[in-house]
């Protein structure tokens, strides 16, 4: 069903009975203003100068886009990671693609807290997180060469951006508001837009040297962990609504509705039918930063592990605000 997009300017709005208002001229220039933010483009390594800073940074790249080949299982320089997954697999054109998990604002915003570790991380830390828990490994050393570089490569690439006059970082949200997600009919959208690149099950596509992969594993003892971001079901679909399928979805026209982004997350994520690595690090030990679609309890209220899973996450949301309330 084709949807309409009816856009309507302020002086239309003002066709009323009621007596108009006055619009001061700073009231108008910050709404202008509001409305002229810029998706953020992201610099090219090209730029650099082939001076210390550079090389670092062009060094950071690298590992971002080939992680699994030099820190990897069988990596060139150390053994870090417990899968062949390049940090690229998630954080799409190694961290520059607007609204696909990109760097822009990352290292702006660190250090801060992280719920899920209940204290707060600088973005060294935040680096072996994703080295732990998606990529199932051991954290890097924090002043190693490799973490120096892939911090400084983070920071390159966001010194440009301006929260004030850009967008494009994180992931666009989806509505869920009266939505549940159902992995059956997540198993339909799987195989119509899913399958051919990450295959029948979810075990991902090898590149040609099997050094890494072209398209990841999903689900299986060689993908994320339980735990980690992407196995989070309202955040794994605002991702995959935005940027899946690879070669045809992108931020302005997405392929996939919200319900179908909710019920494919649903369905990768399922672990009564796939299964995947176990989290080895405590999460959530303050049960009142639990996400509302945190897959496990415990929880502060009696909604079942299902329907924080896989909703519908409105009753809940409810109750948490109700909750915080009374604080």
């Amino acid at each position: 069903m084709t949807r309409t997009l009816i856009i309507f300017s302020s002086s239309l709005l003002l066709l009323s009975c009621s007596t108009p208002q006055r619009t001061s001229p700073a009231s108008t220039l910050k709404d202008s203003l509001a409305n002229t933010k810029e998706v953020f483009q992201a610099p090219d390594t090209s730029e650099l100068k082939d001076d210390e800073w550079g090389r670092m940074v062009k060094y950071g790249a690298r590992l971002i886009g080939n992680t699994s080949y030099y820190l990897g299982p069988e990596g060139s320089v150390s053994k870090n990671l417990g899968n062949k997954m390049n940090c690229s697999n998630c954080h799409l054109n190694s961290g520059t693609k607007a609204y696909g998990l990109n760097f822009f604002d990352s290292h702006r915003t660190y250090p801060q807290f992280r719920a899920r570790e209940n204290k707060i991380l600088s973005m060294s830390e935040r680096v072996n997180n994703c080295i732990e828990r998606p990529h199932n490994g051991i954290p890097l050393p924090l002043d190693s060469k490799e973490m120096v570089a892939i911090v400084s490569y983070i920071k390159w690439l966001g010194e440009g951006y301006d929260p004030k006059t850009h967008e494009g970082y994180g992931l666009k949200s989806i509505k869920y508001k009266g939505l549940q997600a159902d992995p059956r009919r997540g198993e339909n959208v799987y195989t119509k837009h899913c399958k051919s690149c990450h295959q029948e099950n979810g075990e991902g596509l090898m590149n040609a040297d099997k050094s890494s992969y072209t398209y990841p594993p999903l689900w299986g003892d060689k993908a994320y962990q339980e735990g980690s971001s992407m196995h989070r079901v309202l955040k794994a679909a605002a991702f995959i609504k935005y940027n899946m399928p690879n070669a045809s979805a992108s931020a302005d026209k997405p392929v996939l509705s919200d319900q179908e982004a909710l019920d494919v997350a649903a369905y990768i994520n399922d672990g009564r039918i796939h299964p995947r690595p176990k989290a080895k690090q405590p999460d959530y030990e303050n049960l009142k930063h639990k996400p509302v679609d945190y897959f496990k309890g415990p929880y502060l209220d009696s909604f079942p592990a299902l329907q924080h899973a896989f909703g519908p996450w409105d009753e809940i949301e409810r109750a948490m605000r109700e909750r915080e309330k009374k604080l």
